[in-house]
């Protein structure tokens, strides 16, 4: 570790100028206080050698240097032979302010650069904080076998309307191939690595490194067996955040979710991209504490002309209450706009100056499965086979969530848990004139409701939780992107339980087991005989750090 020296340099170089100046009989007293000045400086170097800050070798170095640039300064201001000697008057009161300045300079460095402390770091380390984890998992995925095949899909999606986006995989369902039907057993690894850094008092910032995919933003799993090539790394978080005072809070970057919710609505591996800000003022004793957050989050930025980028608002309020000494309460009530992600018909490429095709268009990389999709260039005449899918409906879902948390046996709580969702946007008449789809079915809500019982958080050796959860969200409740992507394999249009357990087994490490049934509310394709059901099992071992 590399030590600034130089207040022990001017200390030592002080002391000994003091003792040139005193050095006549007339200043006895002066030369017996310099000395014990003298002897205390050693004895600190001593001191720091002795706690292995420094070496014997640089302390002694250090007192050299310092003598010898005392010896060369009295060489200078030697007088010459039988020239008469003049010794400058210091009072006392000046050599006591010097002496009190040297000791307050030396021990402010010393505190600052931890010159007392084995081992110390940089204070600015204690600026930064390292957080990650890892998760090994095992997971099954059990097809019922009644379910519709996957051909029975691909054909259906030549009608122009599908909701098996997320089920087929290909070059826009054309060509596509599915699993419905056989069982898969994988094996999955997800690690994060992230750094927040505080700045300045109202400043930090955090950046935060995960396994996954550059086309999935709902899930971090990294499937193993892929000829043992190395994993690759992206950035799942970068921001800034500022906080100018203790109730308010301005983000933007990629950032965590800034939004009280559930895996009803956002999936928990989702961040966003784009600025928030949220006032969490603090009431009376504080047992009431209301918040607010806005939020605008471009998903695709389009260059002009085209002039069609996307884009996602919201606003959230809410308050937490201190209901009794054991017990509180968490409700938040928000509403959330997407504009332009809507799909809107294509105008036919041979007869258009300025084709638009697929600018609407809600592409594979971004949708799961569940939501009303219409093919939005189905009347092309230019020879190719319609190929761009977009959105039925527009989306502007309110959503509603509360979480009751009973600790009366504490460190055992019991957690009460319900999420609502409506997309106020779901209009059958509007899609019809948009896209001349007359859709007879379709969902536009969305519940859940959990319960937890255990520790709030998994720790220590023995801690534990197990919970049950039953949802059910419509097709079009909200927009399928963004949702859980592990019930029933991601999406809308699904229903069904989920069964957790969670068992400590070391500080920080714990195991996990989860089994979650799921099946269609609505027919995938449109077609009511048409059903899909799957059910999942994942076993976890979680280590955080």
């Amino acid at each position: 570790m590399k030590f600034n020296l130089k207040p022990l340099h001017k200390a030592m170089a002080g002391v000994l100028v003091s003792m040139l100046v005193a050095g006549t009989p007339a200043q006895a007293d002066d030369r017996e206080s310099l000395e014990a000045l003298r002897e205390t400086t050693l004895n600190l170097i001593d001191a720091l050698v002795e706690q292995g800050i420094f070496s014997r070798e640089k302390a002694d170095a250090v007192i050299k240097a310092a003598q010898a640039k005392a010896a060369r300064s009295a060489a200078k201001q030697a007088p010459k032979a039988g020239a008469p000697v003049r010794v400058q008057y210091v009072p006392e009161t000046v050599k006591n302010e010097i002496r009190e300045q040297l000791k307050q300079e030396v021990l402010a460095q010393a505190k600052n650069e931890r010159w007392a402390e084995p081992n110390a770091v940089p204070s600015w380390l204690d600026r930064i904080k390292w957080e990650g984890d890892i998760r090994l998992r095992y997971q099954m995925d059990r097809y019922d076998s009644a379910n519709t095949k996957p051909l029975d899909y691909i054909f259906a999606a030549d009608s122009g309307t599908t909701r098996a986006a997320g089920l087929l995989t290909g070059d826009e369902l054309r060509g596509a191939t599915a699993n419905t039907t056989d069982d898969r057993e994988r094996f999955r690894l997800r690690a994060r690595l992230g750094m927040l850094a505080r700045v300045s008092d109202d400043w930090s910032a955090g950046i935060r490194l995960a396994t996954g995919s550059a086309t999935d933003r709902v899930s971090t799993n990294q499937t193993m067996g892929q000829d043992f090539n190395k994993y690759t790394l992206f950035v799942d978080r970068a921001y800034l955040k500022y906080e100018p005072v203790e109730w308010l809070s301005i983000s933007g970057g990629r950032i965590p979710n800034p939004w009280f919710s559930t895996d009803l609505v956002w999936d928990e591996d989702l961040n966003f991209e784009g600025f928030a800000v949220t006032a969490k003022p603090i009431i009376g004793d504080g047992s009431f504490r209301p918040f607010l957050t806005v939020g605008a989050f471009p998903i695709r930025e389009d260059s002009p002309p085209t002039a069609d980028t996307r884009w996602l608002s919201g606003v959230q309020a809410g308050a937490k209450w201190a209901l009794a000494q054991h017990a509180s309460l968490t409700v938040g009530a928000a509403w959330y706009n997407y504009s332009k992600l809507e799909g809107r018909t294509d105008g036919d490429p041979q007869m258009d100056l300025v084709p638009t095709l697929g600018r609407s268009e809600y592409g594979k990389g971004l949708r799961q499965k569940g939501n009303t999709l219409f093919l939005t260039d189905l009347d092309r005449t230019d020879g190719e086979a319609p190929q761009y899918w977009g959105l039925a409906s527009k989306f502007r879902p309110v959503n509603i969530t509360a979480s009751l948390d009973l600790g009366h046996f504490d460190p055992v709580h019991v957690i009460l848990t319900g999420d609502y969702v409506k997309n106020t946007a779901f209009d059958r008449r509007e899609m019809q004139r948009r896209t001349g789809l007359n859709l007879i079915d379709g969902k536009d809500y969305g519940y859940l409701y959990k319960i937890t019982v255990g520790m709030p958080k998994l720790e220590k050796r023995h801690d534990w939780q197990a919970s049950f959860a039953y949802r059910y969200l419509g097709s079009d409740a909200t927009v399928d992107a963004f949702t859980d992507s592990d019930f029933g394999l991601g999406g809308t249009n699904l229903k069904g339980y989920q069964l957790g357990l969670n068992y400590g087994v070391d500080q920080n490490a714990w195991l996990s087991l989860r089994w979650m049934s799921a099946e269609s509310i609505e027919s995938f394709s449109l077609d009511p005989s048409h059903r899909f059901a799957v059910d999942l099992l994942q076993a976890d071992v979680n280590v955080r750090f």
